[in-house]
């Protein structure tokens, strides 16, 4: 919360559940390694990390409304991170082992993902119609609204966005 009203010059509460949320998953990665004065510092990094994190990438149009990228990928990379800083054997060797690891997990991660979802694209597709992602998956899944005070409004003939009713 400190973080995005210092960032954003007023308090967010998404961005204070993300906080949460962020130095949650940074402590995971070296729970069992960590006394509770590392564990406090590994989370309010991570949740502050997660403030510029999502900034970052609504700035490169990275379509993450909920923050989990940053949430989960960024702070998650920074607690195994951390797990070699604060909990790592003398010499720095922890630190280079958990790298490598990210490095690893990345790699691999990018590659199985990119197979499965060609896969699926080529099988099935990826995408749902225009006319169901503009009214919304919560209708097309589900049969429920659920943000019952949007309407879609019609410009020049076609949709364009969702605005408040008035």
């Amino acid at each position: 919360m400190a973080t995005s009203w210092a960032v954003l010059k007023k308090p967010d509460l998404s961005m204070a559940l993300n906080g949460i949320l962020a130095g949650l998953v940074g402590i995971t990665a070296g729970a069992d390694q960590m006394a509770a004065l590392s564990a406090s510092i590994i989370g309010l990094i991570a949740g502050a990390i997660v403030v510029f994190s999502v900034l970052f990438f609504d700035k490169v149009k990275i379509d993450d409304p909920v923050g989990a990228i940053s949430v989960h990928l960024v702070a998650g990379i920074w607690g195994t991170l951390a797990v070699g800083i604060f909990g790592g054997l003398a010499g720095g060797a922890q630190l280079v082992s958990q790298l490598i690891g990210i490095i690893s997990i990345g790699i691999f991660s990018f590659a199985f993902a990119f197979i499965v979802f060609s896969i699926i694209k080529a099988a099935m597709g990826l995408r749902v119609s225009e006319e169901e992602e503009f009214e919304g998956l919560d209708v097309g899944e589900h049969g429920n609204v659920a943000y019952a005070d949007f309407q879609t409004v019609s410009v020049g003939g076609g949709l364009s966005s969702a605005t408040p009713r008035a």
